[in-house]
Formats: structure tokens, sequence, C-alpha cells
């Protein structure tokens, strides 16, 4: 009897499993589906994000309203003043493609609030600013243009919202984290109200705006985090549902606190990890945030900039663990880019411009291809090439390439197409290089595989 009874209760839970699998699913999308819809991103792997508002004209870090426990009032000079005279997204576009960068993301709304777009469900808002205009409509079109795809990010968090209520991160709990502070400040606020905002603000952007290719939605607490917020604060499955309604192609970042479902998000998103961290998130769905330096929005006087090498070894260790990168710019209260990113930009230009087959459609090497020393690999499925990153550059001009003999067909360098000349040793391939180093930081190394 016993055993009669175990054998129905093994059978009852094996044939509710797939209803369970499909209730951690939102849409209906098979694997094919999303891995074809998301193909120009796996295939682009680098791109550009903008985090630009009138936080730009204070100089000193995207969350100074946060950093300086500021009120609504204290920051308000900010958009009286807002008019960036040099705000040419022409020129933005231009300088992003030729650094190599395929698609483009600019923060239409931060977490101070401010739209960088025409609104009509606030006026706090550039057209009410001295700009006068809708920098998003200009954004959009200008990267188009180029023939860049173009992306979104929105905060789902705002200091500026009259119903959006207090958590561990606004500016007017930071000197007093007390309980009583924060029912002070919530009475009267409605996140009912703030949920329909966000809802009628994404509708605009996803409908007045033509096709958008990325949304980046930032960001949810952790769910042990009491005071901060969460999946049902922003009624997540809803407006994740309402944004594949209206841009059925688009492709969404992993922020909106849906980790739960198997499709919440179709990208995750390591923010300023070291290239060491990345090799962890191999096999999966991902892209890398970072920025130039330490700061999203333009910081003036913030000197940690990353060297040229280091935003190679960033891209460089992204496409070899099948991830993307995108790249931060915090343009000037004036509009621009900045001298030192523009500097970093054209450095990546020269780069890409000569080694760019090495990023565009890799991943990561296939198992039998092990990593010579003092290199990273990466590795193009669809050509069957192999690219060799050369970090340590011999100065004999030496490399071995360890049991890679009788898998090879030809072998050239990367930049100019010159042969390299090789031979077998054993189960090893002996490479011969120019003695003279070329003129890159890191040269790459293609090998066209049997």
């Amino acid at each position: 009897m016993k055993k009669n009874i175990l054998l129905i209760l093994l059978v009852s839970l094996v044939s509710i499993l797939p209803a369970v699998a499909q209730e951690k699913k939102l849409f209906s999308e098979t694997a094919a589906q999303k891995a074809g819809r998301m193909a120009w991103w796996t295939n682009d792997r680098f791109g550009m994000f903008i985090h630009w508002g009138i936080y730009s004209m204070a100089a000193r870090h995207e969350w100074v309203k946060h950093n300086e426990h500021m009120t609504n009032e204290q920051y308000q000079k900010y958009f009286d003043f807002f008019n960036p005279v040099d705000f040419d997204p022409t020129t933005w576009a231009r300088q992003a493609k030729a650094a190599g960068m395929k698609y483009a993301v600019l923060t239409t709304k931060h977490h101070d609030g401010f739209c960088l777009f025409d609104s009509k469900y606030t006026d706090y808002k550039a057209t009410n600013t001295p700009a006068h205009r809708d920098l998003v409509r200009e954004y959009v079109n200008a990267f188009r243009a180029q023939g860049m795809k173009v992306g979104f990010y929105y905060s789902l968090l705002d200091w500026h919202h009259p119903d959006y209520t207090m958590d561990d991160v606004h500016p007017l709990v930071q000197t007093d984290t007390s309980q009583a502070n924060y029912d002070r400040l919530n009475k009267g606020r409605d996140m009912r109200k703030y949920r329909q905002y966000l809802r009628d603000q994404i509708t605009e952007l996803l409908t007045n705006y033509g096709k958008i290719d990325v949304l980046w939605l930032d960001w949810t607490w952790g769910k042990d985090d009491r005071r901060g917020k969460h999946a049902e604060d922003w009624g997540a499955v809803e407006l994740i549902k309402l944004v594949r309604k209206l841009q059925p192609g688009i492709i969404i970042n992993n922020r909106l606190g849906l980790d739960d479902y198997e499709d919440g998000g179709d990208f995750v998103t390591p923010e300023q990890v070291s290239p060491a961290e990345l090799a962890k998130y191999k096999g999966k769905t991902w892209e890398t945030c970072q920025t130039f330096s330490g700061s999203w929005g333009y910081y003036r006087d913030e000197d940690t900039w990353k060297t040229h090498r280091q935003l190679l070894d960033l891209l460089i260790t992204s496409a070899s663990n099948g991830g993307n990168l995108i790249l931060n710019v915090g343009p000037t209260a004036r509009g621009e880019f900045d001298y030192r990113a523009k500097n970093a930009l054209d450095s990546l230009s020269y780069w890409m411009h000569a080694n760019s087959k090495a990023i565009y459609g890799c991943t990561y090497a296939p198992a039998e291809y092990k990593t010579p020393d003092g290199t990273k690999l990466t590795y193009d499925p669809k050509t069957r090439r192999l690219y060799v990153h050369v970090y340590n550059y011999p100065a004999d001009g030496k490399l071995t390439l360890p049991g890679y003999a009788g898998k090879v067909r030809y072998i050239q360098l990367l930049n100019d197409n010159s042969e390299v000349k090789s031979a077998a040793a054993g189960d090893d391939l002996s490479l011969t290089l120019p003695v003279k180093k070329p003129p890159f930081d890191i040269p790459v190394i293609e090998l066209i595989l049997n």
C-alpha cells in the first residue's frame, strides 16, 4: 500500500513539473526565438553608455544630490541654468562609431528624476530648461543616421517625484535614518501614483521615438534589503509585459527584480567589475557596464581614469568570455565629451580599426585550444578563426601555441594581414613574430583553423 501511495505521489509530482516550470516564465518565446532577437547584440559586442543630465553642471558625480543630501530646492539651480550650447549628438555618434561601438544607451531619466525628453507627465524636463529641446529625440535621430542601434536607460528611482516613497538611498534620509524620519517624509506620498507615472513615461519612450533596440531599467534592491525597493514596488511584471507589447523586438536588462523568472531580463549586468571577474559569466548572456573613470556622470576633478591598455583589456576580456562591454561617457554641461573621453575614444578607434574582427561576432575559444602564456583568445564560430591577443609581446619574437600543431591552416597578424611563419614542435606550434612589435599596445594574431 505504501509503495502504491509513493508511486502515485511521484507520478503526480512529475505531471505538475512542466506547469511549475511554465509559471516561471512570463512569455512564450523559445530559446531559438530569443537568440534570433538578440543576434545583433551578441554579434556587436561593444556599445556606448551615455550618462548625462543636469548633474553635469555640478560636475562632481551623478549622485551629487544624494551625496550632498540636497533638497529639491537646493538642486533646482541646475535645472534653471541647464543650457548645453555645444550639444551635437551627430558628433557623439561619429565619435562612438569611430571607436568601434555599434550601439548606444542614453540616460533618458536618472535617479534625480530629470527627463531629457519631452514628457507630458512632468514639467521636470529638458524642454522647460534654457535648452528648450527634446534632447532624446535629437540623440535618437543622430545615432540612427550613423547606422547605430539606439537604446534608452530609465531610472526606476526618482528623487524628485512627490509620490516616490523613501528608501535607503534617497537624499532626504541620509542625515536621519530613523523610522520616524521615514514615516514623516512618506506622509502623503503614494507609490501607486508613481507606478502609473513609470508606466506612462515608459509608454512615451517606447511609442514616440520609433524602434528602440535596448531598454536599460535601473535598479532594484536585493530581496533582504528592508529599506530598499523591490519588484512589486515597480509593478515589475506588468511593466515588462507593457515593454514587450510596445516593442516586441527590444532587449531588456535584468534590473527589474524579476530574477525568479527565466525571462525576467535578457542579460545580466556586472557593473564596474575587474576583468578577472568576468570569467564567471562565461556561458551566460551578459554585458559589463564600465566607466572611463570612477564616475558615470561628468566629474571635473576625478582623476582615476583607466589607461588605454585597461580599456582594451576590458573589451578583449569581455569578448573572450562571450559577453559585451558597454563603456560610459559622461558629457559636460556644455554637451561635449571632455578631452579625456575623446582621447580614450581615439585610442580605441586606432586599435579597433585594425583589430575589430577579433571582437565582433567573437566569443570564447573551444576548449581544445589552450591559451598561451601572456595572451587571451577570442574566437569567431562562423568563420572558424581564432584570435590570439598578445599582452606580453616576446622580445625575441618567439611564441608557442601549446597543442596547436596540425590544427591551423594559415597565420597572420590581423592589423596588416602579414604572414606569421610557424613550425611544428611536437604537438605545439612555434611562431616567429616580427622582432619589432606592431604599433599596437595589444597586437592580435589571426589563426585560420583547419
